[in-house]
């Protein structure tokens, strides 16, 4: 039998990733008797909301996720972060290497409303693993990695928005259906609008409402450029 244990040492950003990603430490521990040759190893990420306290701006901006704080009781349920898969190499008693998450700024998921209604301390995660393991010694064993195997993890939410702030400088994201996408560009055409930014805030003002005053700072040509929100 493969005695595994797992640990996460620390999370960090991937400065380099194409999307914004992040790295989880990992330290894979077998006993020294037990050549590891490899792990095809997979992970199932998910946020334990229930782990750790709120802010009353923090509820507010959650409600939508876990309702009024007077149902957390039964509403703090875990929320499916990610999926990750590595392959581990050889290694004889502990090795250290990084689990890669590919992150999404799609705001119709929960994980990343999550996310973005934190405002500071740590987002807690669990890693749950699976897989299978190549060992000897005397032979060459193949067997799964045991369901019951994870670990905890921390991410801090300081360190998301730098991450977001990183690949979407000063922006947002907004996933609409094709219809609608197709009527605003209409209307940002009929009105000659210089970019979606000014498209908006037309229909809010028309609609009576107040652009927020972030809205209207003047964007950088390159974040504009990077946001998509101009032609």
């Amino acid at each position: 039998m493969i005695d595994l244990s797992f640990t996460c040492t620390g999370v960090a950003t991937v400065p380099d990733a194409a999307g914004p990603t992040l790295a989880f430490q990992l330290r894979i521990a077998a006993r020294d008797d037990v050549a590891v040759h490899a792990i095809a190893l997979r992970c199932q990420l998910r946020i334990e909301p229930a782990r750790r306290t709120y802010r009353d701006s923090e509820a507010e901006a959650l409600a939508d996720l876990f309702g009024d704080r007077s149902r957390w009781g039964s509403s703090l349920l875990p929320i499916q972060f990610a999926h990750a898969s590595l392959m581990v190499p050889a290694f004889s008693g502990h090795v250290d290497i990084e689990l890669h998450v590919p992150c999404s700024y799609d705001l119709d998921q929960a994980a990343t409303r999550y996310f973005e209604g934190v405002e500071d301390g740590e987002i807690p995660i669990r890693l749950l693993f699976s897989g299978t393991a190549f060992a000897g010694p005397g032979g060459f064993q193949v067997e799964p990695v045991p369901w019951d195997r994870e670990a905890a993890a921390g991410v801090p939410a300081a360190l998301w928005r730098e991450m977001i702030e990183q690949h979407f400088p000063g922006c947002g994201w907004l996933r609409l259906p094709r219809a609608t996408m197709d009527a605003l560009l209409g209307f940002r055409s009929r009105r000659a609008l210089p970019s979606w930014e000014a498209t908006i805030e037309t229909l809010l003002r028309e609609a009576g409402d107040t652009a927020p005053a972030a809205s209207r700072i003047e964007i950088p040509a390159a974040d504009r450029a990077a946001c998509g929100s101009s032609r």
